[in-house]
């Protein structure tokens, strides 16, 4: 049953084109809750900026893939709001207006903060930025009084910032904003061939728009569990990514239970393993292609459902901006 009366917000920062686990970890679950809730799914392009401000020459383009993947796997336009977060001014206005009252030890004490500090060596992320991106966040959030906002465990402390940042707001300039949810999705880590968890920067990924015999060569090429040296050598299925994300995402019980006994017997080798999941994979994969190729034939139409979506959006904007500018007597 559909809640319209129930708010949902949630974006992407523009990376190129998705993979499977962009597909499994979020869009499957934003194709359930643009059914039941009024959803607001922007590509988050000023986000990109606060660690690829040196390197901006293809955000356009990826916002474009991104937003290309996101129709080819079912989000709908006509139930969803689809959206650029820069063609959206009034973020920018209300995150500025909220940097005003964040303390400094708020954003400081944000532990992704310091852990990219810490693991991203090959860019300078010591900018205001960088630091701030959080109030940004809580912009994009409140700026559509969302109620709930999805997200995986790990980034359930990012929610409770803008959370706190909303109080705050609230109790200095009156009860504008409703303070937004976490809504905690199933944690859907995907391995990718490499056995780390796909990512674009790892080179381990398989594309939602990859061919047939890309798919094929990247899933017959897949590490697994590395005893397995020869077809005769036992191995582990709970260390191996063919068997871990692959298997458990698209298998029945049945082939669940072969795969294993096979494995953990030496009754069956990693190839033979890799080709029985490689059909559904395959199966998966069919529809999204084929309505990529026929959404690529008509970039025109990409540019419109976005130019639309912004437009609602602006809409909604404007308004909460109003109510912002009257709460804190700035309305001239």
């Amino acid at each position: 049953m559909t809640d319209i009366g129930k708010r949902v917000l949630s974006g992407m920062r523009p990376s190129g084109k998705l993979h499977l686990g962009h597909y499994h970890g979020v869009l499957k679950n934003w194709l359930e809750l643009q059914e039941k809730y009024e959803c607001f799914f922007f590509v988050a392009d000023w986000h990109a900026l606060t660690s690829e401000y040196a390197n901006t020459g293809g955000i356009r383009e990826s916002v474009i893939d991104m937003a290309l993947d996101w129709l080819s796997v079912g989000i709908d336009p006509e139930k969803s709001t689809i959206f650029v977060q820069s063609s959206v001014k009034e973020h920018a206005e209300l995150s500025l207006l909220l940097s005003m009252i964040t303390p400094l030890s708020w954003l400081e004490r944000n532990p992704t903060h310091k852990e990219q500090l810490k693991e991203v060596r090959d860019k300078d992320l010591g900018t205001y930025g960088f630091l701030g991106y959080p109030v940004l966040q809580t912009a994009d959030i409140i700026i559509y009084k969302a109620d709930m906002v999805p997200v995986g465990v790990d980034q359930a402390p990012h929610v409770e910032l803008s959370r706190e940042i909303t109080r705050r707001f609230n109790f200095l300039y009156g009860e504008i904003f409703p303070e937004p949810q976490t809504l905690l999705t199933p944690a859907q880590k995907f391995l990718g061939t490499d056995g780390r968890k796909m990512s674009k920067s790892y080179n381990n990924s398989i594309y939602l728009s990859d061919a047939p015999d890309v798919v094929e060569k990247k899933i017959r090429t897949m590490k697994t569990d590395p005893a397995r040296m020869r077809k005769t050598d036992p191995g582990n299925p709970e260390i191996c990514p063919v068997y871990m994300s692959f298997h458990k995402m698209h298998s029945s019980e049945e082939t669940l239970n072969w795969v294993k006994d096979g494995c953990t017997t030496a009754g069956i080798g990693c190839i033979e393993c890799k080709m029985s999941v490689l059909p559904k994979v395959q199966e998966e994969l069919l529809p999204i292609r084929k309505r990529r190729e026929e959404l690529s034939r008509n970039p025109a139409l990409i540019c419109d459902i976005l130019r639309a979506g912004d437009k609602r959006a602006r809409v909604v904007a404007a308004s909460t901006m109003k109510e912002v500018r009257g709460a804190m007597g700035m309305e001239f």
